[in-house]
């Protein structure tokens, strides 16, 4: 470890509390990990946040109509910052999860800590139209390495794999997030692909509603790690909900709705100077008329 962590990676200022007893979640694994990369446990961490959202079934059905030939597309896909009929929904989870994770980082800053690893994030089920998220990890520091003027670094990567990142060059940025909700109306297609006598099939447009629903909360997670500032992104896990509510548009039909969830570690590199100073220097010789006739000699 150099004298000091790399801007990305730094921390508000915060009184640590020299001496203390620190708890943690590590095994003694990760806790041999972190030690072997210059940093420590500072103590457990947790943030929580209770969003009112409604849920996807009070949302109208995107297509009705279009089963019956209207320009209505029987698929609609709401990912973060968008406007599609679950747009609404989506912001809230997206904003709940972000408040959980800043919690969670106010409290690595008041122990002292430059960043907070192996973080678990959960979510409750829908209860009265309430959306609960919860964040919890362990703070890390690094003795003796100033703190910087952002705030801590939040990561889902174990003890293991964050030493192996440090060694690398590399550095955690933050956690991102990915977030969409889809749905589409059972139209008549449908209805067709799926009866009892039709056989092994595709069912096309619930192939679609599928694809749609990552495609779109892989691009918000893109999203969220440029708004980090990082590189890259770790991915952590995929959650993929489906589930089928009777139309609210349409007596007798139904709605299948998805929800996609894409969680990762954004990181950065800090090493990129070192790692240039390390490599050969390279000779560069102008070539004018006397050095292209010696370079013809030499030749």
């Amino acid at each position: 470890m150099s004298g000091e962590l790399p801007a990305v990676a730094g921390a508000g200022e915060a009184g640590a509390r020299p001496g203390g007893i620190w708890g943690s979640a590590l095994t003694t694994q990760e806790f041999a990990a972190i030690r072997s990369v210059g940093f420590e446990p500072a103590g457990q961490v947790f943030g929580a946040a209770v969003y009112a959202a409604g849920d996807a079934r009070g949302y109208d059905c995107p297509g009705a109509r279009g089963s019956s030939g209207a320009a209505t597309p029987a698929t609609q896909v709401s990912g973060q910052g968008e406007p599609g009929s679950f747009g609404l929904l989506v912001q809230a989870m997206y904003q709940a999860r972000q408040t959980a994770i800043g919690r969670m980082a106010a409290e690595c800053a008041g122990l002292g800590g430059h960043g907070v690893v192996g973080v678990r994030l959960r979510r409750g089920p829908f209860r009265l139209g309430r959306l609960e998220f919860t964040a919890i990890g362990t703070a890390v520091r690094a003795p003796g390495v100033a703190h910087g003027n952002g705030a801590p670094f939040t990561s889902g990567l174990s003890g293991q794999d964050f030493a192996r990142l440090i060694r690398t060059g590399w550095v955690p940025a933050g956690l991102a997030l990915g977030i969409s909700i889809g749905s589409r109306h059972d139209d008549r297609a449908t209805a067709r692909q799926t009866r009892q006598w039709s056989g092994n099939t595709e069912v096309a447009g619930w192939t679609e509603l599928v694809s749609e629903s990552r495609h779109d909360a892989r691009r918000a997670l893109e999203g969220d790690v440029r708004r980090l500032g990082a590189e890259g992104v770790v991915i952590a896990g995929m959650q993929l909900r489906v589930r089928v509510r009777d139309c609210p548009a349409a007596a007798g039909r139904h709605d299948h709705i998805v929800e996609a969830t894409i969680t990762g570690t954004a990181i950065a590199r800090f090493a990129r100077a070192a790692r240039r100073r390390a490599s050969p220097a390279l000779t560069v010789m102008p070539l004018g008329p006397r050095n292209r006739q010696a370079a013809r000699i030499s030749l």
